[in-house]
């Protein structure tokens, strides 16, 4: 197993998603540069948070349009694993590979604290293993999940909603959607931060519960 962990300029949760994943989740991690054009012998994609591209024009809509996002869409649409935290979830938004959109918090601050989620759905893989609350953290200014109402309809009616905050909701996201995965499953955008919490001695593991699917995946040639 090895998961590309796609860097732009910017980026600043990339050492984060390569580091729990080498060290804590226990799986192959290697940095793919924006500018690349290949995915080939890469197994799963974790698009990283941070603020790619000073976060100019739309969080995410630079970024979105980078040479190796090309690759990743076509790794999407194979049915193959991809992840996007926090500035990786509105760069699948903007390159349309997820539904919705991230706004402005509603009380138009940045937020930095743990939330409690919850599994929304037991049909993808990113959920599978999460049977409880669970409590990792969210770093974002831009972290409100918006989509109209038929987008909702089709979100909750097609079972696409991946998680949710429960006990609150913190930068006022629709229906307090936390994540989504597209129509296949394969692929999750998610605000909170499973890749800050894989160590006790950092604030705790539930992160655990989610990267661990990596490890069920299984391996090609390619």
């Amino acid at each position: 197993m090895k998961v590309a962990v796609i860097r732009f300029p910017g980026s600043n949760c990339d050492q984060d998603a390569y580091h729990a994943l080498r060290s804590d989740v226990g799986i192959g991690a290697e940095y793919v540069w924006h500018q690349d054009r290949s995915l080939d012998g890469f197994d799963a994609v974790f698009v990283p948070g941070g603020f790619s591209y000073g976060d100019y024009l739309r969080c995410g809509a630079i970024a979105s349009e980078a040479p190796i996002m090309e690759a990743v869409e076509q790794f999407a649409q194979d049915g193959r694993p991809v992840i996007g935290v926090c500035n990786g979830f509105q760069i699948l938004c903007e390159r349309g590979l997820l539904p919705g959109a991230l706004m402005l918090n509603v009380e138009r601050k940045f937020l930095c604290q743990n939330v409690e989620l919850e599994a929304a759905t037991k049909r993808c893989l990113w959920t599978a293993g999460v049977d409880r609350v669970i409590s990792i953290p969210i770093a974002h200014g831009e972290g409100r999940y918006i989509c109209d109402d038929e987008t909702l309809k089709r979100l909750n009616g097609e079972d696409l909603v991946a998680f949710r905050y429960v006990n609150g909701n913190p930068n006022g996201s629709t229906d307090r959607i936390a994540g989504v995965i597209n129509g296949r499953g394969n692929v999750l955008g998610l605000m909170p931060h499973p890749e800050r919490a894989t160590r006790a001695n950092l604030g705790g593991t539930d992160g655990m519960l989610i990267l661990k699917a990596l490890t069920l995946i299984e391996t090609s040639s390619r």
